[in-house]
């Protein structure tokens, strides 16, 4: 059964940093791409970082650019989300996500709140 376990998050001042993990299994993790998304209070979820399957190449949202960093690792089916300079804007759900073709799953989330 596929299971996609984010953990890592909390509560944290404004400029500390977060280092998110998602754990996954149930499928061929070295196959999909690998994201992470947040949804913050009534907004909508947004993407926040990507990385790909073979050549590790990655894309961030411009709102994160500089700050987060996105990696993953093959060996133990794991992508993290490494976040500096946290801001409160940041405060949101985030949520791992796996794609291949039109196959996509999704993790149940960890909380980051960013407040002093």
């Amino acid at each position: 059964q596929v299971q996609l376990v984010e953990s890592g998050g909390g509560l944290v001042q404004p400029g500390g940093s977060l280092r998110l993990s998602c754990v996954a299994s149930g499928f061929t993790f070295t196959s999909y791409i690998m994201s992470w998304y947040r949804q913050a209070p009534g907004k909508e979820r947004e993407l926040v970082a990507r990385i790909t399957s073979r050549d590790g190449s990655t894309n961030y949202a411009d709102s994160v650019k500089g700050r987060f960093t996105i990696s993953r690792d093959n060996a133990k089916n794991t992508v993290y989300l490494q976040m500096n300079s946290l801001k409160p804007e940041d405060t949101a759900v985030y949520y791992c996500y796996a794609v291949r073709w039109s196959t996509g799953y999704w993790g149940q989330g960890t909380q980051v709140t960013v407040s002093s």
